[in-house]
């Protein structure tokens, strides 16, 4: 398969209808991603910076729950593990959540650990185009206290054997420790669980897992290399998947597309999912989520990686044409492909 690789529409929608139902574990660093949107008014008399005027706050879900937002959207039923903070961003992110119908009784509550919360200030109206100043990340990444780390484990282990997939998604905030992952992927593994891991780190802690899905410049950190060539990207891919002993690689390449990497397999070079009356990109923010819970839940749903890699790559081209952390619903993945 190359650049060419297609799905007849009546597989696509088969697969696509599949998601519907699944059982997904989202395990990971949950985020409360906050925006306050202001209006510009003067410049302050003090210094010479802008003054807004806030109209609008919202908290919606980012990191791992913007995996489980995916998810949800294309219809899975989807279960989190993590934890959040005692605190107004947790209490908010809490909300945001069950909106949507998402599970969070394996979504701790810790009193001595702050939600991990990235605070977007951004100026505009309706009027206005709206511009991001500036982004404040209050995030604690020290390793997780034992009672909080226990009960996760054990919501892991209860209800695991239930799940289809699961999704381990590293922001490199503590949650992914290595217990847990001591816990998880041999279980996971031997009950014959899809298991995606979308990490900004150490992707070589995830072995034996059904895909990683690294960005380019995570691969290119975990190898210790900088890919400039195709030679070089394909030498990336078979590394990861010889070290990480994964049956798929799947690399994100931005405005390159995405490279898929198979065991025994030659690798598939997609580029960027063309939109017919596409938009300018606006946010490429989360599109690594929405990628990750994609491709996840077409591998649940019986597509071959090539297949899910396609229907993956589509659903980036969608997301990255709106602002903020978005995702798709079933029929809006649908819409991206014409016969």
């Amino acid at each position: 398969m190359g650049s060419d690789f297609r799905i007849a529409m009546n597989r696509l929608h088969t697969l696509i209808e599949g998601f519907a139902g699944k059982r997904v574990l989202v395990i990971g660093d949950m985020v409360a991603d906050e925006y306050l949107v202001g209006r510009p008014t003067r410049i302050a008399r003090e210094a010479p910076v802008l003054i807004l005027e806030l109209y609008e706050e919202r908290t919606v879900p980012g990191g791992a729950t913007n995996v489980a937002v995916n998810a949800r959207s294309l219809g899975a039923e989807v279960f989190l593990a993590g934890v959040v903070g005692d605190d107004v961003p947790g209490q908010r992110l809490r909300q945001a959540i069950s909106k949507l119908g998402i599970h969070q009784d394996g979504l701790v509550s810790d009193v001595g650990r702050p939600t991990s919360t990235k605070t977007r200030i951004v100026a505009g109206s309706s009027q206005i185009v709206q511009q991001h100043i500036v982004r404040i990340d209050r995030v604690d990444n020290s390793d997780l206290e034992d009672g909080s780390k226990s009960r996760i484990i054990d919501y892991i282990q209860r209800v695991l054997p239930s799940m289809d997939a699961v999704a381990l998604s590293d922001y490199e905030n503590g949650v992914i420790s290595p217990e847990i992952l001591e816990i998880c992927l041999p279980v996971a593994r031997e009950q014959g669980k899809v298991i995606v891991a979308d990490s900004h780190g150490s992707l070589l802690r995830f072995q034996g897992v059904t895909a990683i899905t690294p960005n380019q410049p995570e691969a290119e950190l975990a190898l210790g290399m900088t890919i400039n060539t195709l030679a070089e990207l394909n030498d990336a891919g078979r590394r990861l998947l010889d070290s990480s002993n994964a049956r798929s690689i799947l690399i994100t390449r931005g405005a390159e597309g995405m490279s898929l990497f198979e065991q025994d397999k030659a690798a598939v070079h997609l580029p960027v999912h063309r939109l017919d009356h596409a938009s300018e990109i606006v946010d490429t923010n989360g599109a690594g989520d929405t990628v990750a819970a994609t491709f996840m839940l077409a591998l649940t749903a019986g597509a071959s990686s090539g297949e899910a890699a396609y229907l993956a790559n589509a659903a980036a081209a969608l997301v990255v044409r709106r602002p903020g952390c978005a995702s798709n619903t079933p029929e809006e993945l649908m819409k991206a492909f014409h016969a």
